[in-house]
């Protein structure tokens, strides 16, 4: 419910393709929060944004078999015609011709054309790290749950690469919830160092 109340404040939640590939999910919300974002003045579901830059997404995807919201996938011309051809059917294509989807770029587009004023970004890793680079992260919230895995290949919060972030990114804790086993942070991300 805690992802869910983070989803049920954004404009648009945002989704790296290999997180969705993985996960196979909506990204909905429940018919409670629908109706408190309908009093608030807002669309009943936020927007869902997918990135991927090679743009070969799965057509049959369950996030594509409902029409909560509406679909925006940000991708590049290295996207097959074929897959182009599938996913218009089912998306909004905003496609550059550069190598990657330009981060900054994607923030603006949603901004200027859909009114976006606040993204929730899911994942992954990569992409999240990729938004972390670019400085283009304002609030990290944190889950601390009772389990423990890991290991030298064990994915973090900014991937799996064994580089370090080019600079250290520092955060001030605005809130803390506990309940039950769990700790939720609210972390702002402070911008005294230049990624």
């Amino acid at each position: 419910m805690h992802l869910f109340r983070q989803r049920a404040v954004a404009d648009a939640v945002l989704v790296g393709h290999t997180t969705l590939q993985r996960d196979n999910v909506r990204l909905g919300l429940p018919n409670e929060l629908q109706k408190l974002r309908a009093k608030r003045g807002q669309t009943r579901s936020p927007l869902r944004v997918i990135v991927s830059n090679e743009g070969k997404i799965d057509n049959r995807l369950k996030i594509f078999q409902s029409d909560i919201s509406p679909v925006i996938i940000f991708s590049t011309r290295r996207m097959p015609k074929k897959f182009q051809t599938a996913l218009r059917k089912k998306a909004i294509l905003h496609l550059s011709k550069s190598e990657h989807v330009d981060l900054a770029g994607m923030l603006r587009t949603l901004r200027d054309e859909y009114k976006v004023r606040t993204v929730a970004c899911e994942g992954g890793a990569t992409l999240f790290r990729s938004l972390l680079e670019r400085g283009l992260v304002d609030q990290l919230n944190l889950t601390i749950a009772p389990y423990l895995f890991g290991g030298a290949n064990a994915p973090t919060l900014t991937g799996l690469s064994k580089e370090f972030l080019p600079a250290s990114v520092h955060c001030s804790l605005t809130n803390m919830r506990v309940l039950d086993d769990e700790c939720f942070l609210t972390y702002r991300i402070k911008r005294t160092a230049k990624l």
